[in-house]
């Protein structure tokens, strides 16, 4: 045990816990600093990862699209409910099919995070978002994209492709198969989209 002078000289005084305190902030305030301006790409992937995650959060938090909620995604074209029509394989259509001369634009049915730009072996060139109430919207068979990449942010009406007839569509008049997927199954489209 310490005698009690000494117990005393041990003790820190209160000026110099609050120096303490003030010189280890100020030296993570100067790191913090040096970080952000030696290391600019860093802050942003972050403040960007933040926005995307703040974007997912709220987009699963919105309703799912309701019965003629959504604008068709090439919106001078007639549709044609083609849900569960026959296709090779035994397969049936989960989606419909919009044609149209190649080179159209594609609009996004939704607002949304672009979640795939590229391709698979049946839709060819695809794109797929996430909108509202994390339903997936796919589109397939697309001549080329827009300037979008994944995790970009999209609205209803921004162009994310163009018609085509890629995948096993080659050969078959341009159009876009659309199709929505709703907790991981297709859902017919054709009920959500406005006819004009």
């Amino acid at each position: 045990m310490l005698p009690a002078d000494e117990h005393q000289r041990a003790k820190p005084t209160l000026l110099r816990r609050v120096l303490s305190v003030l010189i280890r902030a100020a030296v993570l305030v100067m790191l913090l600093f040096i970080l952000d301006k030696l290391l600019p790409s860093i802050s942003q992937q972050t403040q960007s990862f933040v926005v995307s995650k703040w974007q997912q959060l709220s987009l699963l938090q919105q309703a799912l699209p309701t019965e003629d909620s959504l604008p068709s995604p090439l919106p001078e074209q007639n549709l044609t409910d083609t849900w569960g029509a026959a296709r090779s394989q035994g397969r049936s259509h989960e989606g419909i099919d919009i044609f149209a001369a190649r080179g159209t634009p594609i609009q996004s049915t939704t607002q949304g995070i672009v979640r795939k730009v590229g391709e698979n072996n049946l839709g060819g060139r695809v794109v797929v978002i996430v909108g509202p109430g994390g339903a997936g919207h796919y589109y397939a068979h697309l001549e080329d994209y827009a300037d979008i990449t994944p995790n970009d942010w999209v609205n209803a009406g921004d162009i994310i492709g163009y018609v085509g007839d890629s995948g096993n569509a080659k050969g078959t008049p341009p159009h876009v198969h659309y199709g929505i997927y709703i907790n991981g199954s297709a859902v017919n489209p054709y009920p959500f989209l406005q006819k004009n």
